[in-house]
């Protein structure tokens, strides 16, 4: 993406939903002596900083596409994420494992602590340093009736932007880059999987050029389908084999790690969780109940640019909501506005495939971004209602 590109991105956030404050404003305008609209409790307010005297007034510059505004500052938003379980017929010794947030500071997020209460026997967070992931679990014996768990987690965000007139990005661990390269249970790199990929990517050589041919490969080749449940499979090959090419942000996201892997070029699923309303459309974030707002996106490595974020799935999520034609202004900018940018709404918690859960006797996991619970009968998650009452909610910090 062009600096100019992204600049002009930037510029009309604004045109796709405005936000509440924004609305507020507008209202405030064409009704001076009205009360002014009440700003949501998750948004903060923000006092306009004093203009400095002077004696001449220097000419304001509209801000519009064509005059390209500047890059905003860093505006860190905290969050307070609030998960709540109860657990119903439930036999013999009982354990639960949670996802939290990436616990590695990064220019877009920080884990600032997380503190738990309930009546388990005992509780604790353990790290996967191979997989960069931190678990929370905790053990109930078999006296507990109804087990029950109340865990909060501080955590701090900012949007995510790339530039690709800005090289010089610290290089990553080779690993790591290794690591992002290798097939999984579900994403494979060869067979149909690398002929994909190579027939998006075409002639192509340079890395970036070809991250950005994949993820519109992926944005015209596919559709978003919400009758899913969770995130979706994420399983890429019976997708391709399908020929019909419908999923969830899992499945579109690993999709696109997939054809990038096949193509030796390093790239890994991020899964996390929607936390806030968002400024580009309103099913691109979740307010309240957020216990079904689990949303994975995607990132590939560029040498001398480092890790580029993209989110091939909220593009097919706004076309189907929104309604969008291909040639519609908003889906353009869309498109090239989330190959290389997430709105921080969300929160990460891994990039985690085949996962095998410390102390767990059942199967291995595909990917982590929804509770895991066994007793003595076995597994279950989040998604079983009868067994598994699971509620989520997030408020913003005032700074």
């Amino acid at each position: 993406m062009k600096r100019r590109d992204f600049l002009a991105a930037s510029a009309v956030l604004s045109l796709f939903a405005s936000s509440p404050a924004l609305a507020a404003k507008r209202q405030a305008k064409k009704k001076p002596h009205a009360k002014p609209a009440r700003k949501p409790k998750h948004q903060p307010a923000h006092k306009p900083e004093p203009a400095a005297a002077s004696s001449a007034v220097a000419p304001s510059e509209p801000r519009s596409v064509i005059s390209f505004p500047d890059e905003p500052p860093a505006q860190w938003r905290t969050y307070d994420i609030t998960s709540k379980v109860a657990l119903k017929k439930t036999r013999g010794k009982t354990r639960i494992w949670l996802p939290l947030a990436q616990y590695k500071d990064t220019p877009w997020q920080r884990s600032l602590g997380h503190s738990w209460q309930g009546n388990f026997e005992n509780a604790g967070i353990y790290r996967d340093p191979v997989a960069e992931m931190e678990v929370f679990y905790a053990d109930w014996s078999d006296s507990v009736g109804t087990p029950q768990l109340q865990i909060v987690s501080q955590v701090a965000t900012q949007d995510r932007h790339f530039d690709i007139t800005r090289r010089g990005a610290a290089v990553e661990r080779n690993e790591v880059l290794r690591r992002c390269l290798h097939p999984t249970a579900l994403v494979p790199t060869d067979g149909l999987v690398r002929r994909t990929a190579e027939r998006a990517i075409g002639r192509v050589k340079d890395p970036v050029a070809q991250g950005k041919a994949i993820y519109d490969w992926v944005v015209e080749n596919t559709v978003y389908d919400p009758k899913l449940p969770g995130c979706g499979s994420g399983d890429i090959a019976g997708l391709l084999e399908s020929g019909r090419l419908s999923g969830k942000s899992a499945d579109l996201a690993l999709l696109f790690v997939g054809l990038c892997r096949s193509m030796g070029i390093p790239a890994r699923p991020v899964f996390g969780m929607r936390v806030d309303y968002s400024r580009l459309f309103g099913g691109l974030g979740a307010t309240g109940k957020l216990s079904q707002a689990q949303h994975c996106r995607a990132e590939f490595y560029a040498p001398g640019y480092g890790w580029i974020p993209v989110d091939p799935s909220d593009v097919r999520k706004s076309i189907l909501e929104e309604g969008l034609s291909s040639a519609d202004s908003k889906l353009v900018v869309l498109r090239k506005l989330l190959f290389g940018f997430w709105e921080m709404n969300w929160i990460g918690f891994n990039a985690a495939q085949d996962i095998d859960l410390r102390g767990a006797t059942g199967k291995t996991l595909p990917f982590l971004v929804f509770p895991q619970v066994e007793t003595a009968e076995g597994r279950f998650d989040s998604l079983d209602a009868e067994r598994f009452n699971y509620s989520v909610s997030a408020s913003r910090v005032e700074s």
